[in-house]
């Protein structure tokens, strides 16, 4: 019967270290010409793969039947400073960052707002080699994994630990400073390192030799869902088998006066991009500048930075004693395929891909205690959110707590849903909800409860947030503070 076995096709089973171990047919002694006796070849078999289930009897399992993905660190690179202390600290006292960018020869009646990242020294552990052969967005990607790696405590087995990075613009900043210096030195003034720093993957690739990790390295480019588009891409490779851990993040860099390292005449094109697309209000003040779900919105104050998060399977964070910081519950993603930078105005698309993330995570609307929004603060964006907010949980017994943290430091694109779900992994921990900054009058059409004015108590188990992007790029996560066990047997 042993010998009968070997030669059906069987999955590759892992030990407990989590390392592969070969097909039976490929152990010394259980090969079909092998002379050794069918008995003794399969007790060689069962002492060789025995330790390979040792960890599925211990694996947290959802209600899906997949292994529960732990979030055990996060890092922030923001305009309230580095990590992620320094983010919710000036997140929950409202500490005013977003302020008007002067950018020569911008029209009048076109005013550009938002928030940057200071100036900040680079840790003595990014070597000099890595600093001039990377773009700056690379270096903020890097430097939030390092906070979330190291918050993790983790011991990152290189075979088994993926990098997946969000960005959207990625290495414009070195582009646009190589164009410069054409344009002002002649070809020979061409930085040679460009190609390199203009590359969408090297944030991720950076990460992964860092760390020397050899499992997947993919970098997802979905516009303001980048971030949680690589969360729950991430989370899928733990589900299925394909990783037992991952550095996960978001970075939009490189497009500002400040990081776009704005020296003498030198001023990086992108940076006019919102206001001459009309992204940009024309308001007098900081405060008037970004006003979510409000009556009132009249346009998006922009920002920047990075966020990192270590997911890792639960069980092995379980094992280990790690602190958790919530759990990755689902995740959900669709197109709207309507316009590419508006979103389809009933909000029918932003809905399921919230239900999705519902249905994924096994929790039902009422399970869930609050959203972080997209909610940017454009007249175009905002209502088909509110449609689709208002169908999922409208018919739940209390008005849903939501918020949008833009009005706090503006939208950071890319690395928007990750500086939500920093905000969410926060509050939980405290059981405080944060905000809509200087948002006064909420649309009519809401029937949810934005909170204005201050954070407030609220005990929190589960949040979803979203995030939605240019191109009808629509993703949702939920995150929850213990793994949904109900209707798992043992």
């Amino acid at each position: 019967r042993a010998r009968l076995a070997c030669r059906r096709p069987v999955p590759r089973a892992r030990s407990a270290l989590g390392k592969p171990i070969p097909n039976k047919c490929s152990i010394k002694g259980f090969g079909r010409n092998e002379p050794t006796s069918t008995i003794l070849t399969f007790f060689r078999w069962l002492s060789y793969t025995s330790a390979a289930f040792v960890p599925i009897r211990n694996l947290v399992k959802t209600r899906n039947g997949r292994p529960a993905v732990a979030i055990t660190g996060a890092g922030a690179v923001s305009a309230y400073g580095l990590g992620t202390a320094s983010f919710y600290e000036g997140l929950m006292s409202a500490r005013p960052v977003i302020e008007e960018l002067a950018l020569p020869g911008l029209e009048e009646n076109a005013r550009a707002w938002g928030s940057v990242v200071g100036d900040f020294d680079l840790p003595d552990w990014m070597s000099g080699r890595v600093r001039d052969g990377t773009d700056v967005f690379a270096q903020w990607a890097m430097v939030a994994a390092e906070q979330a790696i190291v918050e993790s405590g983790a011991q990152l087995d290189p075979l088994r630990t993926a990098v997946v990075l969000g960005t959207s613009l990625c290495g414009v900043q070195s582009i646009m400073r190589a164009q410069y210096e054409i344009d002002t030195g002649g070809a020979s003034a061409f930085p040679r390192k460009t190609m390199m720093k203009a590359l969408t993957n090297m944030g991720a690739a950076q990460i992964a030799m860092r760390h020397g990790l050899h499992g997947p390295s993919l970098t997802v480019t979905t516009a303001c869902a980048s971030t949680l588009d690589a969360l729950g891409t991430a989370g899928r490779l733990i589900e299925f088998g394909l990783a037992d851990a991952a550095v996960v993040g978001g970075v939009e860099a490189g497009e500002t006066m400040t990081s776009g390292g704005a020296e003498g005449d030198f001023v990086p094109a992108m940076a006019y991009a919102p206001a001459m697309f009309g992204m940009h209000s024309s308001v007098s003040s900081p405060q008037e500048a970004c006003r979510p779900f409000d009556v009132h919105r009249a346009g998006i104050a922009g920002s920047e930075g990075a966020t990192a998060f270590f997911l890792e399977r639960a069980d092995v964070a379980e094992s280990r004693r790690a602190k958790v910081l919530g759990h990755l519950s689902g995740y959900g993603a669709v197109s709207d395929s309507h316009h590419p930078s508006a979103p389809e105005p009933s909000g029918r698309w932003e809905e399921r891909a919230m239900r999705l993330a519902l249905e994924h995570s096994g929790f039902e609307p009422g399970d869930v205690d609050c959203l972080y929004a997209h909610a940017t603060g454009t007249p175009v964006g905002d209502p088909p959110e509110i449609r689709a907010i208002n169908t999922v949980y409208g018919e739940c017994k209390n008005p849903l707590p939501v918020t949008s943290v833009k009005g706090h430091f503006g939208h950071a694109a890319a690395a928007s849903g990750g500086m939500s779900l920093i905000s969410g992994l926060c509050n939980m921990a405290e059981n405080r909800f944060v905000n809509t900054a200087n948002t006064t009058d909420p649309d009519p059409e809401i029937r949810f409860d934005v909170l204005l004015e201050a954070p407030a108590p609220l005990d929190i188990d589960v949040f979803q947030v979203n995030a939605f992007g240019f191109g009808g790029q629509n993703a949702s996560v939920i995150v929850s503070r213990h793994p949904n066990l109900r209707g798992v047997t043992s």
